[in-house]
C-alpha cells in the first residue's frame, strides 16, 4: 500500500545546513536517454511520439536523428560547460544508452559527475510486473558499473515509478536513495515495511522538458526561470536552507542557444554566493550523515 505524505515538514522544517555555509544545494542533473528510447529500428514495436510523423509503429528518422545529436553533440558541449564552470553534474543515465557510447560512459565519471541509474531503458516501469521491474534493475546496475567503472547508489525511473519501484530500490545492496518524487524542496526520510528510506526529490519545473511542451519559448525562458527560482529559494535559505534540482536533457539543452543560457545560470548562482552546487550522491551522504531518520519519522 502506497500511502501519500501531504503533511511533509510543515511549518518546522529541520535545521539544515549546506557544506560552506551555503544557502541552496543546487543538483545539476543530465538525463542521458539518447540511444535508449523505444525505436523501430532498435527492433521495437512502437517508437517514441514525435509531433509529425503517424502512426508510431513507423520509423521516424528525423526524430531519431534528434536523438543522435544529443549524445553526439550535446553531450559534450554540456560536458565543457560543467568544466569550464568547475561544477558537477549528476547523470541519470539510461544503461543501454550507455552501452551505444562507452567513450561518454567513460567520459562521465572521468570528469567528476555522478553516474545515477535512470533504468536499463528509458522505459514505462508502470508496464512491467514486479519481477520484471527487479530484473530490469538489476540489469540496470550491472550494465553501467560495466560501462562506466561506478556503481550507481541512486534511482531514478522514466517519469514516475511503479508501486513496486520503492521497494525495489531499498531491497537492492547497491542503491541508498530515490529521486522518484516531486513533492519537496529538501530530502526526506520515506519508510519501506518500517525502515527509513532516503529520498532525494527531483523536479519538472526547474526543466528544460518544458521546450517540448511549449512551456519554454526562448533560451531565456529557460534561464529566467532558473534565476527566479534560485533566487526564492536563496532567499528562503538565510533562515531554512534549501535544494534546487534543474532537470537537464542533452538534446534539449544540449542545443548551442539552450546551452548559453544553462551557462548563464550557473554563473549566475556563483555571483550570488552562497550555492553549493553538488552531486546528488553528495547530497544524499550529507543527510544521511548529519540529518538521521528519527525514530518514527515518515508515514
Amino acid at each position: 500500500m502506497i500511502e501519500r505524505d501531504l503533511h511533509g515538514y510543515g511549518g518546522s522544517p529541520p535545521a539544515v545546513w549546506w557544506p560552506g555555509k551555503a544557502r541552496v544545494a543546487v543538483s545539476l542533473v543530465v538525463n542521458y536517454e539518447e540511444g535508449s528510447e523505444l525505436a523501430i529500428g532498435d527492433g521495437d514495436a512502437t517508437r517514441e511520439r514525435s509531433r509529425w510523423v503517424r502512426p508510431l509503429t513507423a520509423r521516424d528518422l528525423a526524430s531519431e536523428s534528434m536523438y543522435e545529436y544529443g549524445s553526439r553533440a550535446g553531450f559534450w558541449r554540456l560536458m565543457r560547460i560543467f568544466d569550464q564552470a568547475g561544477v558537477p553534474a549528476t547523470f541519470f543515465a539510461c544503461a543501454v544508452a550507455l552501452e551505444r557510447n562507452r567513450v561518454a560512459a567513460r567520459a562521465i565519471p572521468g570528469a567528476g559527475h555522478e553516474v545515477m541509474s535512470h533504468g536499463y531503458r528509458w522505459e514505462d516501469v508502470t508496464l512491467l510486473s514486479r519481477e520484471e521491474e527487479r530484473r530490469h534493475m538489476e540489469m540496470a546496475l550491472e550494465s553501467l558499473t560495466a560501462t562506466t567503472g561506478q556503481t550507481p547508489t541512486g534511482w531514478y525511473c522514466r517519469y514516475g515509478p511503479s508501486v513496486h519501484t520503492r521497494e525495489l530500490v531499498a531491497a537492492s545492496p547497491h542503491l541508498r536513495y530515490d529521486s522518484d518524487s516531486y513533492n519537496d524542496d529538501l530530502p526526506f526520510w520515506a519508510r519501506v515495511h518500517g525502515a527509513a528510506h532516503l529520498v532525494v526529490p527531483y523536479t519538472l519545473a526547474a526543466n528544460d522538458i518544458k521546450f517540448d511542451t511549449g512551456a519554454f519559448g526562448s533560451p531565456k525562458d529557460f534561464e529566467d526561470y532558473l534565476c527566479a527560482n534560485l533566487d526564492q529559494l536563496h532567499a528562503e535559505g538565510a533562515e531554512t536552507p534549501k535544494m534546487m534540482s534543474v532537470g537537464i536533457h542533452m538534446r534539449l539543452a544540449g542545443l548551442p542557444g539552450r546551452a548559453q543560457a544553462l551557462k548563464n545560470f550557473i554563473a549566475y548562482a556563483q555571483s550570488l554566493g552562497g550555492v553549493w552546487f553538488a552531486r546528488r550522491d553528495e547530497i544524499a551522504a550529507h543527510w544521511r550523515e548529519h540529518f538521521p531518520a528519527q525514530k518514527g519519522q515518515a508515514a
